[in-house]
């Protein structure tokens, strides 16, 4: 199986913050994982690396596989307006982050298995591809015979973020992808101009 299903807080220790949310051990140990991990003397990055680890910080925080992540790149190329802007914006409209987004799962991760195995609607049908792009206006729902889902009522008591390109109606379990998100709107610390300058090698 191609996608990472090790430890978070690893992950997180690598790139130096919580980019699964909030994570205990990680402000525990704030720095990055491995026998020399503390230690202050580590040597300078070149520039490749951070572009490489900007790249990878990016994959994880969404969930995304390479192959997938080139192909959204090309996609974002293609597109008018700006690629590094373009290729968040094609991240965030993906349906397992709107669903997480919206609240009806704790984690990106969650929200995948959630889509998987159809508990989602988009404009009334099941879909069951979390890689599916949202267009604007599209309503995405939690199923009718999911309605009932611990977890989902969960996740949605705790849930307490508000996207100003998302609506979300609590008592119907749905919501709507009111429009792509500017990227000012977009909460993800990710310089996505490190990874244009990396895949424009």
């Amino acid at each position: 199986m191609a996608r990472y299903t090790g430890p978070k807080t690893k992950i997180a220790r690598k790139f130096g913050e919580a980019i699964y949310g909030e994570d205990k051990s990680f402000e525990k140990r704030n720095y990055p994982p491995g026998q020399h991990g503390a230690n202050k003397r580590r040597g300078k990055k070149s520039e490749y690396a951070i572009q490489l680890m900007e790249k990878q910080k990016a994959k994880y925080t969404y969930g995304v596989l390479e192959k997938q992540f080139r192909n959204m790149f090309k996609k974002a190329t293609a597109a008018p307006g700006i690629t590094g802007e373009v290729l968040l914006q094609l991240c965030e409209s993906r349906l397992d982050n709107v669903v997480f987004r919206m609240g009806i799962s704790p984690s990106r991760s969650g929200a995948r298995q959630l889509v998987s195995h159809r508990h989602i609607t988009v404009n009334g049908e099941i879909v069951n591809i979390p890689s599916y792009q949202l267009k604007a206006g599209d309503v995405v729902a939690v199923r009718e015979k999911s309605k009932s889902l611990e977890a989902i009522d969960r996740s949605l008591s705790n849930s307490s973020a508000v996207y100003e390109w998302i609506t979300w109606n609590n008592e119907l379990k749905q919501g709507t992808y009111v429009s792509v998100p500017a990227r000012i709107q977009i909460p993800e610390n990710i310089n996505e101009q490190f990874i244009v300058e990396l895949y424009s090698k």
